[in-house]
């Protein structure tokens, strides 16, 4: 396969979920917004999806003061913003077209279709009143690519450099939302005070990820806990956005990819390597030697692998 072609489907399945992630900020960003605060700024949750999505400091450049209009804006119509919903859905679209005969004809209905309805949406028409219906229909939209890719795309290369796109772009996303509030998971909060905002923190948390009922079913006989929170984002592979989960995945995937090319290049060692780490830790031992220090680690190792694999398989 072309690097190009490689490049192509890895990106187009990494601006999509990026596109999920952006949207699920904002929804989780609305839902607490609606929330009586306890001590909290009233802007401190739009300010959390902003700096999640590494936009707070365009947004504070181009825009200036945080309100719910102006984080809604940027972080899905503002072209000049690379994180937004436009943006992502426009990039996907684009790495799809560039590979159009290599993907089926319903993974490219799924994209084209969302890319042209969303550009016949009106930024103005998406008040704060319509932004959860707005944002459900994103969330819709991408899980109907997902499905579409995982059941009609062959099982080649193609398929495997569409599959490391989407999991290192989702174990970055669950690595900058557990470090940009590393401190409400740490062991002291769970028995200081009453807890009322860590447990809002805490959910807004899950919810970023999809994961505050699968919490429930993990643990079932426990609150909200910081351990168990972290714990489960990061080390419990049986849920889906958790560090452990999508290194699982891309283990499985680079092990596919260097049996069909008869290769084992560099950057398929260093996944394999993040994945042993991922399996062989203790929550307690990232405690001990810093929460923050172990997030801050794994994106610049995730970031890393993502390099090492454009170069061993010349991505354009």
């Amino acid at each position: 396969m072309l690097g190009r072609t490689a490049s192509s489907l890895f990106w187009m399945s990494r601006y999509q979920e990026r596109a999920l992630n952006t949207s699920k900020l904002l929804e989780v960003a609305y839902r607490t917004a609606m929330v009586p605060s306890s001590g909290q700024d009233d802007v401190d949750d739009w300010r959390f999806a902003l700096a999640t999505a590494g936009c707070d400091q365009g947004y504070a450049q181009k825009v200036g003061d945080i309100t719910p209009r102006g984080v809604i804006n940027f972080m899905i119509f503002d072209k000049d913003n690379t994180s937004s919903v436009m943006v992502c859905l426009e990039n996907a679209r684009n790495n799809a077209r560039a590979v159009r005969t290599g993907i089926t004809a319903e993974l490219w209905e799924a994209i084209n279709t969302t890319y042209i309805e969303f550009k016949d949406v009106n930024p103005l028409s998406i008040t704060q009143e319509k932004l959860p219906d707005f944002l459900a229909w994103i969330n819709q939209r991408s899980h109907l690519f997902r499905g579409a890719l995982l059941n009609t795309l062959l099982r080649d290369d193609g398929y495997f450099f569409s599959q490391l796109g989407h999991f290192v772009e989702r174990a970055d996303h669950t690595a900058r939302i557990l470090n940009t509030q590393y401190w409400v998971l740490l062991p002291d909060n769970d028995v200081i005070g009453d807890g009322t905002m860590e447990r809002s923190q805490w959910s807004g948390m899950l919810r970023a990820l999809s994961g505050l009922r699968s919490y429930r079913f993990a643990y079932p006989n426990a609150n909200l806990k910081a351990f168990n929170i972290a714990e489960f984002l990061i080390l419990r592979k049986e849920m889906p956005r958790s560090l452990a989960h999508c290194y699982d995945w891309i283990d499985d995937t680079v092990d596919d990819l260097a049996t069909f090319y008869g290769t084992r290049e560099p950057s398929l060692d260093m996944a394999s390597a993040i994945w042993q780490e991922l399996r062989n830790a203790q929550m307690q031992d990232i405690y001990q030697n810093g929460l923050h220090d172990f997030l801050t680690d794994f994106i610049g190792k995730n970031n890393a692998f993502t390099s090492q694999l454009s170069q061993d398989y010349n991505f354009a």
